[in-house]
């Protein structure tokens, strides 16, 4: 069956909502739309179309035998318009542990990753152009520019 899709965002099984909360909350701007003890609903103000949820990790809501935390194995990438302002920002300023150093890859990307709550990374991207062989790896249209 192919359903109209009228939403998207991933939910983040966490052993602290409240700490991953604030981390979303006071790192990138996300706001709450709905808030409990076990959940809390995130998006952008400015941009609401993207959201991101966060759900205690044994709230009964999760089938039995599938209510373990998350332990990393989750990238969340993050598109802005200067990665290395976004840098300075979060790892010099802020402080967050820097796991891969800003570079910019063949692939067609300028990021860095930063550690988030649970183990979950944030991959913090610009996109550039592609170069050399990767260029033409993209279908028409989806290659990124600068």
């Amino acid at each position: 069956m192919n359903a109209q899709l009228g939403g998207f965002y991933p939910v983040i099984a966490t052993r602290d909502v409240a700490a991953a909360h604030r981390f979303y909350a006071g790192h990138f701007g996300f706001e709450a739309t709905f808030e409990a003890d076990w959940y809390v609903s995130l998006h952008r103000p400015d941009a609401p179309q993207y959201e991101l949820a966060l759900l205690d990790h044994a709230h009964p809501t999760l089938p039995e035998g599938h209510r373990d935390p998350i332990r990393g194995g989750l990238l969340l990438n993050f598109e802005v318009g200067d990665v290395d302002a976004e840098h300075r920002r979060l790892v010099r300023q802020a402080g967050l542990p820097e796991l891969l150093s800003l570079r910019t890859e063949e692939f067609g990307q300028r990021h860095f990753i930063v550690a988030a709550p649970d183990g979950v990374l944030i991959d913090v991207i610009t996109p550039v152009p592609a170069t050399g062989e990767y260029a033409e790896q993209y279908a028409p249209g989806h290659a990124p520019h600068a």
